[in-house]
């Protein structure tokens, strides 16, 4: 969508973001058009931010239909647009966006809370903790189910088909679903499981209640207000996700070859011949994502009440990769995209009423580093400026090679012993995931909070960390795709093809 040529600030983006009263910047540059580019970050984020960004930010500003681009405090470089950032567009005429949907279709954050004291999660008990834990719940990349094993073809249509609200009438519900973000996203009923496709979508049939790697973890967490037990979840639609959003990705790009020579900046528009069908995978990789929260949720609860002699309760489900329809006040009708960016409705939002959440906005989930607070927010009514939207985490800072290649492992490992933070069951920290990956939370937090969009209601801190260990091998090659797909894309860049706008 971009190439060198196309943009007249790259260099000067940052001396032309200008300072609004309303808690953001704006950007001031020919390069995004007429669209608003909002940036919700400090002076100091916005000092810290990889000079590389602004050309994924034009790009989120060119698809077809854009009303508004919001930059997120936890923004770092992503994949045609960056991670951290809201593309709204019209939903009558304009895009719906691939790129700021990705690959883990769904990906989000389960948070749940206990009335246990956190004085009783001794070195032994976080161990047992663990322990229980990873005897119940699957990690890593090629993780599989231990709750359900492999579904049949024609479960797991109904399940994709069906998210929470079949799995709670087909199995049971240790969950209450008003605490889910929604219990199922709509599919159409002429779409299909692509079986066999390329991205081999089937891979997740026996997948659902495993975590996967990279950034995915579960967290035991120590509540500053309440002095209570939490556990959080980080985890998304796994190898169906995946499966999915490959094949599409393909579509795309065969359906306008001469136009999206970038995969990641593929598009639909309602004209397109895949639009609905896509619309309906997206739907079908959150339903999926939905269903994995929720029951390793009821895994994790089995093991807490194994090892504390007490319940969880579900605070809250919800995404942060994903495209929804909504409506906003200035723009309509519209989808909004949500690249590591979460939902934040405000109380007395119209989506809310008739819910648990209308008289005071439902909780938004917000992760630091495994060394470092979480938070959980409640959105005010400043958030319409964001497109109701606000961060998903800190924000990587470091990348997997840089860390593999910087970080002393006894001394990272120390460090966590010294806080009491407990890895997996030996100690052992993976090295592209310790907390010197990631920005700060509370600065990150700070930013959200003096732009008005939400206000701290819990503070989380780490005291048992699982995560899905890939070890370094598969950590540089992680790295090493990374870096090669951007090579790709500068190579295509530096290509004449059209703009879409």
């Amino acid at each position: 969508m971009t190439k060198g040529k196309d943009l007249a600030h790259e260099a000067d983006w940052k001396s032309r973001a200008r300072w609004r009263s309303s808690g953001y910047y704006e950007l001031d540059t020919s390069d995004v058009g007429d669209v608003p580019v909002r940036l919700f970050l400090t002076s100091a984020l916005l000092a810290e931010a990889e000079t590389t960004l602004y050309r994924q930010v034009v790009n989120a500003a060119r698809f077809p239909g854009a009303k508004l681009v919001a930059v997120t405090p936890d923004v770092h470089f992503g994949y045609g647009v960056p991670v951290g950032c809201v593309i709204v567009t019209d939903r009558d005429e304009g895009a719906v966006a691939m790129g700021p949907v990705g690959f883990d279709i769904g990906c989000g954050m389960m948070s749940a809370r206990s009335a246990v004291d956190a004085e009783r999660a001794t070195p032994d008990r976080k161990l047992e903790f663990n322990r229980e834990v990873m005897k119940r719940v699957s990690l890593g990349a090629g993780g599989t189910s231990k709750k359900l094993g492999r579904v049949s073809e024609r479960e797991f249509q109904d399940l994709v088909r069906g998210g929470a609200e079949h799995y709670a009438a087909k199995y049971g519900a240790a969950f209450d679903r008003s605490h889910a973000e929604r219990h199922r996203l709509p599919v159409a009923d002429d779409w299909d499981v692509p079986w066999g496709a390329r991205g081999t979508p089937e891979r997740g049939m026996d997948q659902l209640g495993s975590l996967g790697g990279g950034n995915h973890f579960i967290e035991l967490q120590r509540c500053e207000e309440t002095g209570t037990l939490f556990v959080q979840v980080h985890t998304g639609s796994r190898g169906f996700g995946h499966g999915l959003a490959t094949n599409y990705f393909d579509m795309a790009k065969d359906e306008r070859p001469g136009e999206i020579t970038d995969l990641d900046l593929g598009y639909f528009t309602p004209t397109s011949k895949h639009y609905r069908a896509y619309l309906s995978a997206v739907a079908a990789g959150g339903n999926y994502a939905i269903i994995n929260r929720l029951v390793i949720y009821e895994q994790i609860a089995e093991a807490f009440r194994k090892v504390f002699r007490e319940d969880l309760e579900l605070v809250y489900e919800i995404s942060h990769n994903l495209v929804q329809a909504e409506e906003h006040p200035a723009f309509g009708k519209v989808w909004v995209h949500r690249k590591g960016a979460t939902r934040a409705f405000p109380k007395g939002h119209p989506a809310l009423v008739g819910t648990r959440w209308e008289s005071e906005g439902h909780p938004v989930l917000i992760p630091g580093s495994n060394r470092d607070k979480s938070f959980i927010l409640r959105a005010e009514a400043g958030a319409e400026k964001s497109g109701y939207s606000v961060n998903h985490g800190a924000g990587r800072r470091m990348s997997r090679g840089e860390a593999l290649r910087k970080l002393d492992q006894k001394k990272v490992d120390e460090q966590y012993r010294r806080d009491g933070i407990l890895v997996n069951e030996d100690g052992r920290v993976p090295l592209d995931e310790s907390s010197a990956c990631y920005k700060k939370s509370e600065d990150v937090v700070a930013a959200v909070v003096a732009a008005g969009l939400a206000r701290v209601e819990y503070t989380l801190f780490p005291v048992a960390s699982i995560k899905g260990v890939e070890g370094p091998s598969r950590a540089a090659r992680m790295d090493r795709k990374s870096k090669g797909r951007e090579r790709d894309r500068e190579r295509e860049r530096s290509r004449s093809h059209k703009r879409p706008r």
